[in-house]
């Protein structure tokens, strides 16, 4: 490990890092605008100079590599006097617009200009002007603001990998542009937090708030399974923004557009007071204890055989805990979480979690996908896929619809037939899963809710023990075989045992026996991707938060709180577990979804035996040990599945179960915002390929 003296103090420091991490290592603050950690190194802006022992000149601190015996001095008046200079030529021509600007307050620029900047400028001559760009409905850009750093060029090209942005011409007549076209890239509001300028700035946010008047809670992602860490910006009772928190080993520093974005439905078509259906046919609004009252009366003397509950995919574990324990009150076994029909959950915890867990994607050599599009149903995971494709060219085999995964993949077939030879050791791909040290399979959710689904299970974990990605073959302490889920709720349903007891009915179940009239209730707990037809005559309670498809069939309405008005826990495709936090408080008579249960089982004479959020997590724990182990990943022991598991394999070919990225849920579907991403990205290619509607 080389050594070098930063300011007089000599540090030891890894091999192969730039001067500027040498810096920062050793305490010294150093500035930049160009610089991003996780981006290549481009050397544009010179803010970072520094001035090294023997170099005629500054040096550019993020380009030069370290050496043993360097001296670097960070705090010179030579190096002062050069980033005052860089700093003047780059407000040159930067507009003084930083009362209307919305990065103000939160600009690279203006913090860097008052701690390094000369308080006032030689140049007299005009400004130039930058013409406006349109990046889509998502980014609104102010160009002439633009120090053509070139870290959305580089995040969109690396990261993202849609090569829709460039910096064309030269000198002064240097542009960022993306030639009119729409930036077509689930993770470009990732654009907006790595402009250190305020060139690029979020369309939907333009104008609403200064960042100083916002409250701003950590909390948890539930727009997919990834468990993105999210930073919740609310003014008053009302969710302003989400941003990314910083979280190494789950979403680095980024998130996707519908979980910054969809945020804005949070305060459309709200359920905010109770709702009863009358004689008549129509929902009215009621009192709690008319609702409740309504529900009792189904409640009493009814056959808890006939009585049932399915949770929806933005539920968390206490409502869900609670629900069961309501239920069970009742002496009901017809519960589910998996409203999307999947046939894993009563195995092994190990064949319903992402194993190999989303930072251990850097340590593969080799992919096979599943029935899956990690792009719509995991962005992060993806992008995680598109690193480590970059750093080590990863083969990665597809079996299902082909899909542009932003890297090069390995169409293996569309059918249970292409995974039937490879079992088997058959194909090109074979011979790379054979080779390699640390494979992994990603199967996707979709492909275990088909009608074969169980079936197609078990085949992939016959494909994960004949190469090694599990088992004795496996490396120590490797775990190749992954489910990704895409539903928030899902792992925590099934780690708390939300599924059908002894003689009860799962999904479909509980779907067919409500059409032939052999239902007598029916409790969704925010399930709104159901045939709401299926529910025939049967009694409708629907818990949630948002006038979706389950209160539209409902019979009573009970408001429900949503994932930022609430103290949680979810649990995220790779089993960890995390809290998140009340941002602020449900509108109207809305409430959270455990109290509602803990007051009715009052009122039923089944009463819930918590009071409160510590005896209900104390349950939690009781229930699933795991919950006491917060952030971290437990791993999950194999445990061979007996040959019998499934059914026969059908020959029908894979099919994605995300049509519409930027619309997968009720919050999703009420935002103003997402309804336009979908008409800019969506409804085209749908037109083109004759398949909308």
């Amino acid at each position: 490990m080389p050594k070098l003296t930063v300011n007089g103090r000599e540090i030891e420091v890894p091999a192969g890092i730039t001067v500027l991490q040498a810096c920062e290592l050793a305490g010294a603050e150093i500035p930049r605008f160009c610089y991003h950690e996780r981006l290549s190194i481009a050397g544009n802006c010179r803010m970072c100079l520094v001035e090294m022992e023997r170099a005629p000149k500054p040096i550019a601190s993020c380009a030069m590599p370290v050496a043993d015996g360097m001296v670097i001095n960070t705090d010179t008046e030579k190096v002062k006097k050069a980033r005052n200079g860089v700093m003047e030529f780059l407000l040159i021509n930067h507009p003084l617009d930083c009362p209307i600007c919305d990065q103000g307050g939160e600009c690279d620029l203006q913090d860097q200009s008052m701690a390094y900047g000369y308080d006032r400028s030689r140049f007299h001559e005009n400004k130039r002007a930058v013409t406006e760009k349109y990046m889509g409905p998502l980014i609104k850009t102010i160009m002439t603001r633009c120090i053509q750093c070139t870290r959305c060029v580089r995040f969109a090209t690396e990261i993202a990998g849609v090569e829709d942005l460039g910096l064309v011409n030269r000198g002064e007549h240097a542009e960022i542009t993306t030639l009119e076209k729409a930036i077509d890239s689930e993770l470009s509001g990732n654009l907006v937090d790595v402009c250190p300028v305020g060139a690029l700035t979020s369309a939907p946010y333009a104008f609403a708030a200064r960042p100083w008047e916002l409250k701003k809670t950590p909390s948890i992602d539930v727009m997919d399974a990834v468990g993105s860490n999210i930073r919740v910006d609310a003014r008053g009772r009302q969710v302003m923004r989400v941003l990314p928190r910083l979280h190494e080993d789950v979403n680095e520093e980024w998130i996707h557009d519908k979980t910054r974005h969809a945020c804005d439905g949070l305060a459309r078509q709200r359920l905010d007071k109770p709702y009863v259906r009358g004689l008549d046919g129509k929902l009215r609004p009621a009192r709690w204890e008319e609702a409740f009252e309504a529900i009792a009366q189904r409640l009493e003397g009814a056959d808890p055989k006939r009585v049932a509950a399915i949770a929806g995919d933005l539920c968390d574990a206490e409502s869900m805990v609670a629900l069961k324990d309501f239920l069970g009150g009742l002496g009901s076994p017809n519960l589910d979480c998996r409203q999307d029909g999947a046939k894993v959950g009563d195995g092994p915890r190990f064949s319903y979690l992402f194993n190999t867990t989303i930072a251990g994607i850097e340590q593969a050599d080799a992919v096979l996908i599943v029935g899956a599009n990690p792009r719509h149903e995991a962005a992060l995971v993806n992008a995680r896929l598109r690193k480590r494709f970059l750093a080590s060219g990863l083969p990665v085999g597809v079996v299902g619809e082909p899909v542009d995964l932003t890297f090069e993949t390995r169409h293996l077939g569309n059918d249970p037939k292409a995974l039937a030879e490879l079992a088997e050791g058959r194909g090109a791909f074979a011979e790379i899963l054979e080779k390699a040290e640390k494979p992994m399979l990603i199967l996707g959710s979709g492909a275990v809710a088909r009608p074969d689904g169980a079936a197609v299970h078990a085949l992939c974990l016959k494909i994960a023990e004949r190469y090694g990605l599990v088992g004795e073959a496996a490396p120590e302490g490797w775990n190749g075989f992954n489910l990704l889920q895409r539903a928030a709720s899902r792992v925590g349903g099934l780690d708390l045992g939300f599924l059908p007891g002894p003689g009860g009915l799962d999904t479909a179940g509980i779907l067919a026996a409500a059409s032939k009239g052999e239902m007598d209730l029916v409790w969704l707990l925010g399930a709104d991707e159901l045939d709401m037809a299926q529910l025939g005559s049967a009694f409708v309670v629907y818990q949630g938060h948002h006038g979706d498809a389950g209160a539209h069939r409902a019979d009573v309405i009970l408001p429900g709180a949503a994932y930022t008005e609430k103290n949680a826990t979810y649990v995220n495709t790779e089993g960890r577990v995390q809290l998140g936090r009340l941002a602020v408080f449900p509108p109207g008579e809305a409430r959270e979804d455990w109290t509602i249960l803990r007051a009715l089982s009052e009122r039923v004479g089944a009463r819930l035996p918590y009071d409160n959020l510590g005896d209900l997590r104390r349950r939690l724990i009781e229930t699933a040990p795991g919950f006491a182990r917060l952030d971290q990943v437990a791993a999950a022991p194999w445990e061979p599945l007996p040959d019998s598991a499934g059914t026969e394999l059908s020959s029908a070919p894979f099919t994605l179960p995300i049509d519409n990225f930027y619309m997968t849920d009720p919050i999703s579907r009420a935002s103003a915002t997402m309804a336009k991403c979908a008409e800019a990205f969506v409804l085209p290619k749908q037109a083109a390929t004759g398949t909308e509607g």
